[in-house]
Parts: structure tokens; sequence; C-alpha cells
């Protein structure tokens, strides 16, 4: 509409001829203005105008009103697609806050499990940094977990038994490696390093295991399996030995009465230095006899004086005993009875009575002398006359234990057999037999003293000097 009026005022200020031939209709011959024909002509464009208007604006306003249903509708949509979305983004807000409160509780679970239990839980990627370290790792090592986590593992902690090597061949396997680390006496542990699977960055976990209560418990259940068995053996052993013994032992008794009574051969006759000679390898065979003898009634005592609780007894009447023994049992040909060792005491006035196994204390008490006597002839055979084979006893009070020391002066030990001296012996070919001895081994003295008594038993010893047993019992 704006337009067509445009046009028309654009057609009445044309150019002077133009104009005059538009506006002649509404001019008389007389050139007066034909004011009626302009009124009707204004009112026809006028009426065509607001008819073209009209028309226009009815077209418009359906236009319109047809947008506005489609937007009335778009909008209708557009609220029921956000009531959607939104109903979705609450139950997905809903899902994730359930999801995210199990992932907090699961971690939390997790990291309460790892920081309760009783294990050494350490955690290292492949180049050895610490990734997880709990509250066990804390314990043994002194290092909080905010001080190690980041860290490499053998800068921060030398002293662990792992090696890089070992997370290297766990990773490179694909398969865990467990590892024994003891300290005979003190603890044992069990390591085990898991590597990690499905991860982006290779690592392994190392599981630390105290079994030293469980070793101990297995040791004493075995140990006390063998000493029936022992005792067992002893028992059938001295009464199998002990019939026949007791026969040759009256045969022989009954021949040297013979022999001494002279009843065979004249004095003075040809044969009486044989005869002498007869009576002396006798009375060395009653001799040995009753070192046999004596050996049976140990064996005997052994297996029927044990007993399955700790009594107070007296140490040093221990030590007399057993030196007893050791005098009635132990001799070797051409060497000096032990019975004719010196023995040196030194023992404190008073000395406190100690819970104890006597019977399996006698043992250790007899093996240490054994092993004493041993190392003694041995010395006393390749020295000259003015050699004194002794032993030296000395029993104190230290705080609250009762220190024991048995020192000899015999041959010493080698470095390697101080090493092996209180392991198990184990027979292997091509060992050195000095080393790898029966006779030299003290592992059933040192396990009765340590697990048994939980006690206390060390060596030291020089080749040239001799040997000191160093025993330490708690008083309480």
């Amino acid at each position: 509409m704006k337009n067509r009026l445009l046009l028309l005022a654009a057609l009445l200020t044309c150019s002077p001829l133009s104009h005059a031939s538009l506006l002649a209709p509404f001019k008389n011959e007389d050139g007066s203005t034909k004011w009626q024909y302009v009124a009707n002509f204004s009112s026809g464009v006028l009426i065509i105008l607001l008819t073209l208007a009209t028309v226009i604006l009815f077209v418009t306003w359906r236009r319109a009103r047809r947008y506005n249903v489609e937007l009335e509708e778009i909008r209708g949509h557009l609220e029921q697609r956000v009531q959607d979305r939104t109903a979705k983004l609450k139950q997905e807000v809903s899902e994730h806050v359930v999801t995210t409160q199990r992932l907090q509780s699961s971690e939390a679970y997790i990291s309460n499990i790892l920081s309760s239990m009783p294990l050494v839980l350490v955690g290292l990627n492949a180049d050895g940094t610490v990734t997880q370290w709990n509250r066990r790792a804390e314990e043994r090592s002194g290092i909080e977990a905010r001080d190690a986590i980041g860290q490499n593992l053998w800068s921060i902690y030398p002293d662990i038994t792992v090696t890089p090597k070992h997370i290297t061949q766990a990773i490179e396997r694909n398969e865990a490696l467990t590892l024994r680390y003891s300290q005979p006496g003190s603890y044992h542990m069990d390591i085990t390093v898991y590597p990690l699977e499905h991860m982006e960055e290779p690592g392994v976990v190392i599981l630390v295991d105290d079994v030293t209560r469980q070793v101990i418990a297995e040791n004493m259940l075995i140990h006390h399996d063998k000493l029936s068995s022992m005792g067992e053996l002893a028992t059938a052993m001295a009464n199998d030995i002990n019939t026949p013994l007791q026969a040759i032992l009256f045969d022989l008794r009954s021949f040297q009465g013979i022999l001494e009574s002279g009843r065979l051969l004249n004095v003075g006759s040809e044969q009486s230095t044989e005869v002498a000679h007869v009576q002396q390898l006798v009375q060395n065979a009653s001799e040995n006899g009753r070192q046999v003898e004596s050996v049976i009634r140990n064996l005997l005592e052994f297996a029927r004086g044990r007993s399955s609780k700790a009594q107070d007894a007296n140490v040093v009447d221990i030590l007399e005993h057993s030196l007893t023994q050791a005098g009635d049992a132990l001799s070797l040909p051409n060497a000096t009875p032990f019975r004719n060792i010196h023995i040196e005491r030194h023992f404190e006035g008073e000395i406190p009575q100690v819970p104890c196994y006597i019977t399996e204390l006698q043992q250790v008490f007899l093996s240490l002398f054994r092993h004493a006597y041993q190392s003694l002839t041995e010395k006393a055979a390749r020295m000259d006359g003015d050699y004194t084979p002794t032993i030296k006893l000395y029993v104190s009070e230290c705080y609250d234990a009762l220190s024991i020391r048995i020192q000899h002066n015999g041959t010493g030990l080698s470095n390697d057999e101080q090493m092996y001296l209180f392991e198990p012996y184990l027979h292997k070919a091509n060992e050195d037999k000095s080393v790898d001895d029966p006779d030299k081994r003290l592992s059933f003295p040192y396990f009765v003293i340590t697990e048994q008594h939980k006690g206390h038993m060390a060596v030291t010893s020089d080749p040239e000097v001799g040997t000191t047993f160093h025993i330490q019992l708690e008083l309480h």
C-alpha cells in the first residue's frame, strides 16, 4: 500500500509536460478544475487503496494467525521436549548421584580394607614409583603414606628385599612372583609380587606377610613330633641294647675274676705276659661297656623325663648333671677321657631359678660338651705336652635374663663353620666335609634354646684361641 502511494506521488511530481497531460482530465476548457471529478476520482482511488489495504491486512492477519498457531505448536513441542529432557536429566542426575555414592562407598570400603589389612601392601608402577602405601607399610617402615606416594621405592626404603629385577620379571612374565625372606630366630616373611592386569600403565602390587608366628608354631609342632619320635626310638634302642650289653658285662666281669684269681696259669710262667694283656683288654672292654651303659641311662632319662610344661629349675644343677653324664659317656681312643678335662666354674653366689624344660636343656649342655670335647682332643693331638684342655663355665644374672657361657680352649671354628653351625644337617654330594659334617652341627640345641625356651644362642670363635657358646634364658 505504501509503495503504491509513493508511485502516485512520483507520477504527480513528474516533468511539466507529463504533469499537464495527467491533469488534463481534471481541467475544464477554460482551465478551471473539475472539483467534482477530482473528488470522485480521489474517492475511487482511496476506496481502491483502502480495499487493497484491507485485503493485504486480512492476508497478513491470516498468515500471522497461521504463524501464531504454528509457533504455539512449536512452543508446545519445545515445552514438552524441555519437560521430557528435564525429567530425563533429573533421572540421569539421580543415577549419577547414586553411582557417585556407590563409587565413594566402594572407594572408602577398599581404602578401609587396604588400611586395616594385616599385610604390608605397596603399589608400584613399572619404574618403581610408589602408587599405594597402606597403614601396615607405614608401621613397618616408619614412613607416612603422603611422604611415600610418588617417590621411588628404593630411594625412600632401600632395606626392602624386593629388587627392580623382581618387578621387571613379574611384569614381563605376567605372573605372581613369591619370595621367602627369613632371619632365623627373629622373623620370617612371605613376599609376593603381583602384576596388575588391564591397566593403561603397567605396575605391580607387593604384599609382605609376616609368617613368623606360623613358622614358629609349625616348627614347634615338628619339634614336639620329633622329640616324641626320638623318645620312643631312644626307649626301644636302649631296651634292645641293654639286654645283650648286661649279658656281655656279666661275662666280662666273670672272665676278669677268673683271670685275677690266677687259676688259668701259674704266676711266673711264660704266658703270664699274654694273660696280663688279655686282662687289660677285658678291663678296657668293661670300661667301654660301662660307657655304653651310661649312654643307655641317658637315653632312658631323656625318653622318660620329658615334660610338656616348663619347670622352674636351677641351671647350675642342670649343668653339673650334664657334666656327670658327659664324664660317664664321652671318651675317645688314645685321648684323655672327658672326666679328666679341667673344668673351671665361675658361678654367681645366688642364681635365680629359670623356667625351662629340664631334660631338653640337659641334652643341650651335653651336646655342647660333646662338641667341646671333640675340639679339645683334636687340638691335644697336635700340641705339645704343655697343653691343658680346659672348659670354663660361666653363669650369671643379666637384667631379666640368665647368661650362660661355655668356653673351651680347643680348636676353634672357621668362618664357614660358624655360619652353618646352627643350621640343620642336609647331606649333599661333593660338599666340604669340614663344613657339612653332622658331628659339627648344633641345630637341635639352637632350636631348643631359641624356639622352645624363647632364648638366644650365639657362638664366638677363633681357630687358634678356642670357642665360646653364649646362651641367654629369660627369667620370667
